[in-house]
């Protein structure tokens, strides 16, 4: 633990960074894009960070998360994923960082940590859900070296009322790539299907991976969906316009 965030690394290289605070948000960017409980930066094992946070185009995606989007509560609609979008400025559901449970170190590392989803569209914080995360990282080396990340997100509803999830294009665990591979034509997607971004987008797949060059090499991220998450093999968003995708079983 370094200061407000969880620092791993492997050999005496960084494999990934989790946040607990705010950190700063870019010049001139209203700070209700502040954000928390997310991974940022994630390395490659040649150290090329793969990851991006706070982008121009979308201020609310953070390296890699977990939010939804469209969603329905006591008769509202707040928005966890779009965190800082209203039009005013103001947050309509946020996902905040609550407690670290305990982290290690090893021949794997790791940390379980708590969040807690708040919708505030009614005009007073109304906690909704209760996240548990628990990340096993480990590294290895050899002629294909991999850096390996084990997110287990399990929510459960605060009280008795559920919180629905309409069927929508986004949501889910969100991944945000390196800004090298901004514009479109900068990044490559893959899925376990053999589609790239444009015919994945909208379909079914155990995997996909996205990457391109970071300083003139090769690096990506390749996300492996368990065989026992809901509705798997699950829905992926590819989006069109930015190195983003998210893994949307709504």
């Amino acid at each position: 633990v370094v200061g407000d965030t969880v620092q791993i690394t492997a050999e005496g290289k960084p494999v990934v960074t989790y946040q607990m605070s705010p950190g700063p948000v870019p010049k001139g960017v209203p700070e209700s894009f502040a954000h928390v409980a997310h991974l940022h930066p994630v390395w490659s094992p040649e150290g090329k960070i793969v990851t991006g946070n706070h982008p121009p185009d979308h201020r609310w995606h953070r390296g890699v998360w977990m939010a939804w989007t469209h969603t329905e509560f006591q008769g509202r609609t707040p928005d966890f994923w779009n965190m800082g979008k209203d039009k005013e400025g103001n947050l309509t559901g946020e996902v905040r960082f609550m407690k670290l449970l305990k982290s290690w170190s090893g021949e794997t590392a790791g940390f379980i940590s708590q969040h807690r989803f708040i919708d505030h569209t009614g005009g007073a914080e109304v906690p909704v859900l209760d996240e548990t995360w628990e990340v096993t990282v480990s590294a290895r080396s050899g002629d294909h070296p991999v850096n390996l990340i084990d997110l287990v997100s399990t929510q459960t509803v605060i009280g008795k009322e559920a919180l629905k999830l309409p069927t929508y294009h986004y949501g889910g665990l969100g991944v945000r790539g390196n800004p090298a591979w901004d514009p479109a034509d900068a990044v490559r997607m893959l899925t376990s299907e053999g589609d790239d971004r444009t015919a994945g987008d909208g379909k079914t797949a155990r995997w996909v991976q996205i990457g391109g060059d970071v300083d003139g090499a090769p690096a990506s991220m390749t996300i492996l969906i368990h065989p026992e998450n809901f509705r798997f093999p699950q829905p992926l968003r590819l989006n069109p316009k930015n190195p983003q995708l998210c893994i949307a079983p709504s």
